[in-house]
């Protein structure tokens, strides 16, 4: 993509939280940000994922250019990188899938979005699949103006990939696609880490700090634990042969109704101690 174009989305990007507008709207976008494999200058690139489990997934297509993107030759000399993905800035490690790794990736996101299979039928070279593997290092960033705007926005995260899934099962025929099972199952994962980090951190800091909201605290631990039910039957449901996809559809749809009430239940309780008084 030209470079004016590139730097137009990557500021909406920026400035929106990670939701942007023309071609990439709706879909599942990051900022990758390389160091030049000659120059050692940073370069920053707009590029499509695919949910991986704990790590997502860029295919260095270029439209299926005859040549590889600068980006992939950068990460192929420095694999260190940083991943901006709307919600959480951190640093990872790219790793270039081989072999059957590679291969049955790339099916799977063919499969999802034949768009991949005319950029590979466009060029001869074969179009590398990357894994980008987060680094583990302390606290989350996120880019948020205050503690409770970033709640909101990792809520806000769950709620997009949410309506993302439901479009997708709804548009995906009779049988549900490898990758949009990776891309539930993903899902799951998320709100599970989540979950479990609110009930193993941020609970017990509010216990201790503001015992005001004991009885809220107990009732998103109760939702908590009535979530993790319906996670596990989407999950049930999910890997089981020959998954019917209007099944998963009504599991997705009862899991969203139950987290947007609690996803809007926590944030009227806790964004106004988190943005006024504090929670420390």
């Amino acid at each position: 993509m030209p470079m004016d174009f590139n730097q137009q989305v990557i500021e909406e990007f920026r400035a929106n939280g990670g939701c942007v507008g023309g071609p990439f709207e709706g879909g599942r976008l990051l900022l990758l940000t390389t160091t030049g494999a000659r120059s050692g200058n940073r370069h920053t690139t707009p590029l499509g994922y695919l949910p991986d489990g704990g790590r997502v997934l860029v295919i260095a297509s270029a439209a299926g250019a005859p040549k590889h993107p600068a980006w992939y030759h950068n990460v192929v000399a420095n694999p260190r990188v940083t991943v901006e993905a709307g919600v959480f800035t951190y640093e990872a490690q790219a790793i270039v899938l081989e072999g059957a790794e590679r291969d049955q990736a790339f099916a799977r996101a063919a499969e999802a979005d034949p768009g991949w299979s005319e950029y590979q039928a466009k060029t001869t070279r074969v179009l590398p699949v990357v894994a980008l593997e987060e680094i583990p290092s302390g606290p989350p960033n996120i880019s948020a103006s205050s503690p409770g705007a970033a709640l909101k926005a990792v809520h806000d995260g769950f709620r997009r990939e949410l309506a993302l899934i439901r479009r997708e099962i709804a548009e995906s025929g009779p049988s549900l696609g490898a990758q949009l099972r990776v891309n539930c199952l993903t899902l799951c994962q998320g709100l599970h880490n989540h979950h479990t980090g609110e009930d193993t951190h941020m609970f017990p800091m509010l216990d201790r700090n503001h015992p005001e909201l004991g009885p809220a605290l107990e009732r998103m631990r109760q939702e908590h634990e009535k979530l993790a039910v319906l996670l596990a039957e989407l999950q049930r449901v999910i890997s089981a042969e020959g998954a019917d996809p209007q099944l998963v559809l009504s599991e997705v749809e009862r899991l969203t109704d139950e987290v947007e009430r609690h996803l809007t239940y926590e944030e009227e309780q806790l964004i106004p101690v988190f943005d006024g008084a504090g929670a420390c």
